[in-house]
């Protein structure tokens, strides 16, 4: 399968689904057109609520391509690939619609900002988050903002920090980034069902100014981001970063080797 983002609409529910081949890493491109895709859902009347999702039962998303990550060659390329996080988490901001995150499976770097720019994000029991940029020379620069509005400075920190450690569902429930943790997928999508149920049967505009409140304080975004997509562009030519985006994509020798 060919990496995809579609938008399905049923009784005032617009689903939005993106999938990439590479355990759901983000290339630009889809980059561009899951934020194409919110803005869309948000300026849509039929639409009365998003559910944003990936394809498949494992990986929610993997963060950035690291296969575009190795081919950015100056400042200008890194500002717009980082960009792309940007881009999307905005539209999440600014979408008059609320944004339900269903999240199946793991969420790394960028995966975990996406998930943390949702408005309400449900996820099952095997969906551990890891910001992991620092361990690549990176830093979570662009997701920063939206993962600290979520959990806090402190829980923040310590997933930037500790950039290899995997933290489990529980304890991004416990920290805010998931509202709610199921066992398995059939219970999360039950739950997610029975919210956008009753979402979709509320006042729009209701729905509408409560976003607006939940969102009071971020209006800046859409300079604070890109001035973050800066920095990240500039740190991914770094010789550190390359060595280390090679050295985590070459293939592993197998055991007793």
């Amino acid at each position: 399968m060919e990496a995809f983002v579609k938008s399905t609409i049923h009784h005032g529910v617009n689903t939005i689904e993106f999938y990439d081949p590479q355990s759901n890493s983000l290339p630009g491109k889809i980059l561009e057109e899951l934020a194409q895709a919110i803005h869309g859902a948000g300026n849509d009347e039929e639409t009365k609520v998003i559910v944003l999702r990936s394809f498949g039962d494992k990986t929610f998303c993997s963060g950035a391509s690291f296969d575009e990550l190795v081919a950015i060659k100056n400042k200008e390329q890194g500002l717009e690939f980082f960009s792309g996080f940007a881009k999307v988490i905005n539209a999440i901001r600014i979408c008059p619609k609320f944004v339900i995150g269903r999240i199946q499976g793991k969420c790394v770097g960028g995966g975990v900002g996406i998930a943390a720019a949702c408005d309400y994000a449900i996820a099952t029991e095997a969906a551990e988050v890891k910001l992991s940029e620092l361990a690549v020379g990176i830093g979570p620069f662009v997701v920063g903002p939206a993962v600290e509005r979520k959990i806090g400075k402190s829980a923040f920190s310590t997933l930037a920090i500790d950039a290899t450690m995997w933290r489990s569902a529980d304890w991004a429930k416990r920290k805010g980034l998931f509202a709610e943790v199921y066992p398995g997928i059939p219970e999360l999508d039950e739950a997610v069902r029975r919210l956008v149920h009753v979402l979709s049967h509320s006042s729009p505009e209701a729905m509408t100014e409560m976003k607006k409140m939940l969102w009071r304080g971020t209006e800046d975004w859409d300079k604070l981001l890109l001035e973050r997509a800066a920095i990240s562009g500039k740190l991914v030519l770094s010789d550190f970063t390359r060595h280390a985006i090679e050295k985590f994509k070459a293939p592993k020798s197998p055991k007793g080797a």
